[in-house]
């Protein structure tokens, strides 16, 4: 019984339920529709309850529940035959159970559930909506209690539809932009392919080069065969300096970069994001550790700072390069909470400073101010340890996380 149950109830890849549940609602959302259903029981209100609806709602409702579950959860091309079904129970109901009005408003609606244009699904309303009227003329229902189903199913009808078509170019929009984010993946790895090849593709050619000459004049002229060693050494020394820099660009976040996702993110959260133009030619590494602070300040807007509004500006002014990120939410931050402590480590260790004004509910800004010389500094610091300037920048990153 338990695998049968299963097997009915088990969403459809393309089902209403299964749509939701990607987009991290519960399967359960469609069930809150069901409340609409308390007019089965309040129908009898205009006249009188009697044992008859009693045991037709006892008959009837349980399979309404079972039919609309099916709308929510089989395929978008079975489901329009389940909201038929619930139309044609109501029809034959209605000689003797008025409350099977509810259940036509139901499947007319739950019509939707299926793949059709919109001219397709009003002609189907209207044609549904001509048998229900013609029905009860016959059966002499009160038009006032009556003429309220087909403006009801067609309006809900309509709304329905234009969410709908919503949700279905929203998944539209979303696939574009997988691919989008697929095929620059894409470009990216073969853009790496190149770089790695032209870069060590010649050198290990020269080093195998190297080692092959040294072997031969092992035996008849040892120096030489140093000399080439030597070289083969020096060789793979600079080799392994321009991986280091190549593997440290490629896992560098740039600023541009940051401020595209924080658009995105923000905009995504209802939270308008203006951004103004970045200065040219900043360090590699003063970007990535930069980028980094703004992710962790953008994080924050969008999951506490309850803005409508965030600005992010870039300007470079006497060798200082000043970042500030605001916004108008609730303000009244801490300044010593751990988001903030992270980013004062970051900026601290690019030799810059970071303020922040908070009053609260007049929105939050962070101003940072970082020199541009810090560059020469590590560079001077890297060549006097016998290091890359790449691993001095690495090594205070550390230090700051």
């Amino acid at each position: 019984m338990r695998e049968w149950l299963r097997a009915w109830f088990k969403p459809a890849p393309d089902s209403l339920v299964a749509i939701g549940i990607q987009k991290g609602k519960s399967p359960w959302t469609d069930a809150v529709h069901l409340l609409w259903s308390v007019w089965v029981f309040v129908t009898p209100l205009f006249g009188q309850y009697t044992w008859r609806w009693a045991l037709l709602t006892l008959v009837s409702y349980p399979v309404f529940l079972f039919l609309y579950a099916q709308c929510c959860v089989a395929s978008r091309r079975r489901s329009r035959y389940f909201a038929l079904c619930l139309v044609a129970m109501s029809l034959l109901l209605l000689p003797w159970y008025p409350s099977g009005l509810t259940y036509f408003v139901y499947g007319t609606i739950m019509l939707r559930s299926g793949r059709m244009e919109l001219s397709r699904y009003m002609a189907s309303l209207i044609v549904l909506n001509a048998l229900l009227i013609a029905e009860v003329t016959l059966l002499h229902y009160v038009w006032q209690a009556v003429i309220w189903i087909p403006l009801t199913s067609i309006i809900i009808g309509l709304v329905v539809h234009a969410e709908r078509l919503s949700d279905e170019k929203e998944a539209e929009l979303r696939l574009s932009h997988d691919e989008v984010r697929r095929l620059a993946a894409l470009a990216e790895r073969e853009r790496i392919g190149r770089d790695l090849h032209d870069l060590l593709g010649h050198t290990l050619s020269l080093i195998t080069l190297k080692l092959e000459l040294s072997r031969k004049l092992f035996d008849r002229d040892s120096e030489a065969a140093k000399r080439e060693l030597a070289d083969a050494e020096r060789v793979a020394r600079h080799a392994l300096s321009e991986v280091r820099t190549a593997v440290s660009g490629i896992r560098a976040t740039d600023l541009a970069a940051e401020l595209a996702a924080a658009r995105l993110m923000l905009e995504s959260s209802a939270v308008s994001f203006e951004c103004g133009e970045l200065p040219p030619s900043l360090p590699v590494e003063l970007e990535r550790s930069l980028a980094l602070v703004l992710r962790e300040a953008v994080t924050n807007i969008a999951r506490h700072a309850r803005a409508s509004r965030a600005r992010v500006t870039a300007v470079v002014a006497n060798q200082n390069l000043k970042l500030s990120i605001e916004d108008d939410g609730r303000g009244g931050i801490d300044a010593h909470g751990n988001g903030l402590k992270g980013m004062h480590e970051r900026v601290r260790a690019l030799g810059g400073a970071l303020d922040v004004v908070s009053p609260p509910g007049r929105g939050t800004r962070l101003d940072i101010t970082v020199p541009l010389r810090a560059r020469s500094a590590t560079r001077d610091l890297a060549a006097d340890n016998g290091v890359t300037e790449s691993d001095a920048w690495s090594t205070q990153e550390r230090h700051a996380t």
